[in-house]
């Protein structure tokens, strides 16, 4: 998947009903900037990524103009993506508080791995690491709440089915691999582990996923 591209062959049946869709990955945060897996850990934004979430604000404002405000504004419940989407909003023009909140939409629960980074993960759990490493998209994180990144397509299929056009969404980069996934057909191995930026904003213009 390029910027401004579609490199999907045929888009599914999913993907096609997802018109004029924005999904917008919270900004940075300290975990983030040290590569600890933040799961559903609740850690703010960092001034970077305040900065990013002010730029997708801009950016939407620019391209969606006076139409913006037909649109239906779901985030995450997790602090990060809330002031995300308040500052997208301040950004774009509108009251920062006046948006959804929908759980299913918190990130990928890393379970007992949380606020762990991989090089620490492998030198207390070699096996686990070793486990996830051979297959990442399935591998489920040890602990009561761990899941793997296909539990987390099974949780947010529903919201791709309840998510109507003209929609912007907050969210983490779990939720934007299982939409790649899940709506796009993107292969696991390659949904597993593409680059999800912080500064940009996935969009289905016309049921086409591209980076904005």
């Amino acid at each position: 998947m390029r910027d401004g591209t579609n490199s999907f062959a045929e888009l599914t049946a999913a993907a096609k009903r997802l018109r004029d869709v924005y999904l917008c990955r919270h900004g940075e945060t300290d975990y983030n900037a040290e590569a600890r897996l933040q799961g559903q850990r609740d850690i703010p934004l960092n001034d970077r990524g305040r900065e990013q979430a002010k730029r997708n604000g801009a950016m939407l404002r620019e391209r969606l103009g006076d139409d913006v405000g037909a649109y239906r504004f779901v985030a995450s419940p997790l602090g990060r993506a809330v002031e995300t989407m308040q500052i997208l909003r301040r950004e774009i023009g509108l009251a920062p508080d006046d948006f959804a909140i929908d759980a299913r939409l918190k990130e990928l629960s890393f379970g007992d791995w949380e606020g762990s980074t991989l090089k620490e993960i492998k030198l207390r759990d070699p096996d686990g690491h070793r486990a996830r490493k051979a297959d990442k998209w399935n591998f489920r994180t040890p602990g009561e709440t761990g899941e793997s990144y296909a539990d987390l397509v099974c949780r947010i299929r529903p919201v791709i089915d309840d998510t109507e056009p003209k929609t912007i969404l907050v969210a983490h980069g779990g939720i934007a691999r299982a939409v790649l996934n899940a709506v796009c057909g993107l292969a696991e191995d390659e949904a597993a582990t593409i680059g999800i930026p912080q500064d940009r904003v996935l969009a289905f213009e016309n049921g086409c996923p591209i980076w904005i």
